[in-house]
């Protein structure tokens, strides 16, 4: 089973167990709203541009709230883990398309709740997370006004923004992945650089 896989099904079977109302790590969302979002991502690729083209993102909530009132939550948990239909079924088009989405929003959910500990993802997922993350960096550190170095133990660098001075963030892929799409905070990092810049990085709104 591909990692995006492992991950969908995992945090399906989290949603189901922890219920609708349940906390996660995204302002304003809970465990319903995360639900809704990740199936409309799956279903419905028209209302899903609305996620990075503001000027239709009502569409993209209009259609994202239809979702998740229109339908028992045991139904909509249960279309978050069908997945996405042919031929974003693919293992290929799931693997490049949902690994990063699905591992982020998984731990949306588990670190928000009192309880959460770290887990191990196995060698397949931090790999194909790293790759994900080297493809990309520059998108997610665009805003930052410092110079970005992502470094995990065991892999090449990534310069994910040049610019002086600059900032080395250390961790795991998957923490670094959590870190560059905005959940700081939640992120097991190690920065290092001058105190001003780490500070100014601290900042800095990350992720798309």
């Amino acid at each position: 089973m591909i990692p995006a896989q492992r991950e969908r099904r995992s945090l399906a079977d989290l949603l189901h167990d922890l219920g609708p109302d349940a906390p996660t790590l995204c302002e304003g969302w809970r465990a319903r709203d995360l639900a809704a979002h990740l199936v409309m991502r799956d279903t419905r690729p028209d209302a899903s541009v609305g996620i990075v083209v503001s000027m239709l993102s009502g569409h993209t909530a209009r259609v994202q709230t239809a979702i998740r009132d229109g339908q028992p939550w045991d139904q909509l948990v249960n279309r978050l883990r069908s997945g996405p239909p042919f031929p974003f079924s693919l293992p290929a088009v799931d693997g490049s398309v949902n690994t990063v989405e699905y591992f982020v929003h998984h731990e949306d959910l588990r670190r928000a709740q009192p309880t959460w500990a770290p887990r191990d993802v196995g060698e397949d997922s931090e790999s194909a997370l790293w790759r994900s993350l080297g493809r990309l960096a520059r998108v997610l550190t665009r805003r930052s006004p410092v110079g970005v170095r992502l470094a995990a133990p065991g892999r090449d660098d990534v310069v994910a923004r040049r610019a002086t001075p600059s900032v080395t963030v250390t961790g795991t892929p998957g923490e670094l992945v959590l870190w560059a799409f905005g959940r700081g905070d939640a992120a097991t990092v190690a920065l290092d650089g001058e105190p001003d810049a780490q500070r100014r990085l601290a900042r800095a709104r990350l992720g798309l």
